[in-house]
């Protein structure tokens, strides 16, 4: 059984969406960004980077923390949505922390200039639009000859997803990248992806 510690986040929804994808049954903790429950010393000896999401596996006894080591530990686990073969491996791995380090940061940035901060600062927001819009452009490049990130379905697809679902939150027309609308699209049609994204519901 697996421990989810997570909240409505795309880097939440990550890991409930892997899970669904490779039939893991688990059980889901909300942990309360919004009220600092990632704060207290319960959650900090689960993840001392006091992020969601986070998961105990009570059958190895392993906890993991960081959404993309989570989506290769349960991939690794199940031997599902990431290849064996070395190349085809690393194409995965590559897009996978892609996400890791370029869509989740710039993304987030963008995310907290333009919506929550309390000061709207012209200079950050376009900084974090023009860096988000070209990420985008790299995802619509890459998809323009593949059905996903890596050729078959992945965990490098289940990471970047979550994000680029929000665009209409982010103010991102998706005409403007039909490769990456067409790839949305058809993930977001896939049950596990639909379920994943209702958790912690």
């Amino acid at each position: 059984m697996i421990d989810l510690y997570t909240f409505g986040t795309p880097n939440g929804r990550k890991v409930s969406i892997m899970l669904e994808e490779v039939g893991l049954p688990y059980t889901v903790h909300v942990v309360d960004i919004s009220t600092g429950d990632q704060f207290t010393p319960e959650y900090q000896a689960i993840n001392p980077n006091s992020k969601i999401p986070a998961i105990v596996d009570s059958e190895t006894g392993m906890t993991i923390f960081e959404s993309g080591a989570i989506l290769i530990y349960l991939a690794e686990k199940t031997d599902k949505l990431l290849p064996t073969d070395l190349k085809l491996r690393f194409e995965v791995l590559q897009w996978l922390m892609f996400q890791v380090g370029g869509i989740g940061p710039m993304f987030g940035q963008l995310n907290h200039f333009k919506r929550f901060a309390d000061e709207q600062i012209p200079y950050a927001i376009n900084r974090y639009t023009r860096e988000v819009l070209r990420l985008y452009a790299v995802l619509n490049r890459q998809l323009a000859s593949r059905p996903y990130l890596a050729g078959e379905y992945s965990i490098a697809d289940v990471a970047v997803f979550p994000w680029v679902d929000i665009y209409g939150f982010q103010g991102i027309y998706m005409d403007d990248f039909p490769h990456v609308q067409r790839w949305h699209m058809k993930i977001a049609e896939r049950p596990a992806v639909q379920r994943g994204l209702k958790v912690p519901g």
